[in-house]
């Protein structure tokens, strides 16, 4: 088998240790309201030679674990040691790129990619040595002199490598470095930089990564750490054993990807268990958080599941192959279907119900019909609020009404995101109306 779950992280030489992460817990204090536990007991090590994948969906603490390691951000309890030491702030030997291109417009490629060796104090010649060298590596050569807005997404993303190599790291930190890119841009710089790593020419000893890619996690890292999210926790550690280049269409590749994928979507022992108990979705109440999906993606993504060449079930690589999607968009979308009794979803795939399959057939009022008993039925919020409005004689009642509510059991983005999917899905099946100007709920338009 080419992956392997791994039962401990100490699988490579003790000695070639870069990074030692212990028990990190990082909690947010929110005022009156619940502390957000964004990390919560997560260890692991980083050792030289490899390219290690945070792989997760957002909200999954990811990018922050990045930026404790970094030494930008204290992480509330725990430990963090860089090459044997405690880290107390920015560590030398680490270089950082992140997802927005972060380059001052005033300056040129040139100058951009020189400030962090100016920061360091490195003569001015050296500098420039070192920044062509790092220029013409990343494939920016002739364009020293261009100043960023003269300059393709994917060049000023090279230029964040160039600035980021310039330094010449033990580990290179990557947050979601091909995110804000177009789908054969972020190609073309995924397969460069791997192509620079095996030839051995970048000055970098290691790589770790965060991502929300799956394909892109298996192309690119030989150990993938997976984050279970609210709060995140190294769920399974996996050891991609494939040779570079790797061939997305290679079987072994796709065997992994739907492995994973199985990972994501799986449930633990006790969560079944509830779901037997319950008929329904472990966690679903009041207090459930609510992702803000449109029911045009909704519709959509059951007209894809119930086409050609699925008839009804999809597994999810496929499936978000062909709709272009990656974790972040597909699995709220699926999920919320779950919720809804509209779809099933189990080892990586989903599958259109019976009530799935009769929304696609409808017709638009039918479909609204259906949709609005499945949102009183299985999302509490949207009966509540169709229950108080019935009951008062004003068929009138405040956004605050509801928020606060949700407030007393989690953050106040989270409950202002969840009110906005109940309002949003609560219009489609015309369930009741919003007024967005004076942040009122009635029923002037009922159902």
């Amino acid at each position: 088998m080419s992956v392997v779950e791994m039962n401990t992280v100490h699988s490579v030489s003790e000695a070639a240790r870069l990074v030692d992460v212990a028990n990190v817990r990082q909690v947010y204090h929110k005022g009156d309201n619940a502390d957000l536990v964004v990390l919560d007991n997560v260890s692991l090590n980083i050792h030289e030679g490899e390219i290690v994948g945070l792989l997760g969906r957002s909200g999954s603490g990811k990018s922050t674990l990045l930026r404790i390691i970094a030494g930008l951000l204290h992480a509330t309890s725990g430990t963090v040691n860089w090459c044997g030491k405690p880290v107390t702030g920015p560590c030398d030997g680490l270089s950082m790129v992140f997802q927005s291109f972060a380059l001052f417009p005033w300056l040129t490629v040139l100058q951009n990619v020189e400030i962090g060796l100016e920061a360091l104090g490195i003569p001015a010649a050296e500098r420039r040595r070192r920044a062509l060298n790092a220029i013409d590596l990343i494939g920016l050569d002739g364009f020293e002199s261009a100043y960023p807005k003269e300059l393709s997404g994917g060049m000023r993303q090279r230029v964040g490598f160039a600035r980021a190599l310039v330094v010449h790291p033990r580990l290179m930190l990557m947050d979601e470095p091909f995110s804000a890119l177009d789908v054969l841009t972020a190609e073309t710089l995924r397969t460069d930089l791997i192509d620079l790593w095996i030839e051995g020419r970048l000055p970098i000893k290691s790589i770790l990564m965060v991502t929300h890619n799956i394909e892109e996690a298996v192309l690119m890292c030989d150990r993938i750490l997976i984050f279970s999210s609210n709060p995140g926790r190294v769920a399974v550690e996996l050891k991609v054993d494939l040779p570079h280049p790797r061939d997305r269409m290679d079987p072994v590749f796709r065997e992994l990807v739907d492995d994973i994928y199985a990972r994501m979507t799986q449930r633990n022992p006790a969560e079944k268990t509830e779901k037997r108990a319950n008929d329904g979705i472990p966690g679903v109440g009041l207090g459930m958080a609510l992702p803000k999906v449109s029911t045009n993606l909704l519709s959509g993504l059951m007209e894809a599941v119930a086409g050609a060449p699925f008839d009804g079930k999809a597994d999810l690589p496929d499936l978000a192959r062909i709709l272009r999607m990656e974790v972040d968009d597909l699995f709220p979308i699926v999920e919320t279907l779950q919720l809804l009794r509209m779809a099933e979803l189990e080892e990586g795939d989903v599958s259109l119900t019976e009530f799935g399959q009769r929304f696609v057939h409808s017709d638009v009022d039918q479909r609204k019909k259906l949709f609005a008993d499945h949102l009183i039925a299985y999302v509490p919020l949207a009966a509540l609020i169709r229950r108080v409005l019935d009951e008062r004689p004003t068929h009138r009642a405040p956004f605050t009404r509801f928020c606060e509510e949700l407030e007393d059991t989690m953050s106040e983005d989270r409950a202002e995101e969840t009110m906005r999917a109940v309002i949003s899905w609560g219009r489609y099946g015309e369930l009741f109306s919003y007024d967005e100007h004076t942040r009122t709920f009635s029923l002037e338009n009922p159902a």
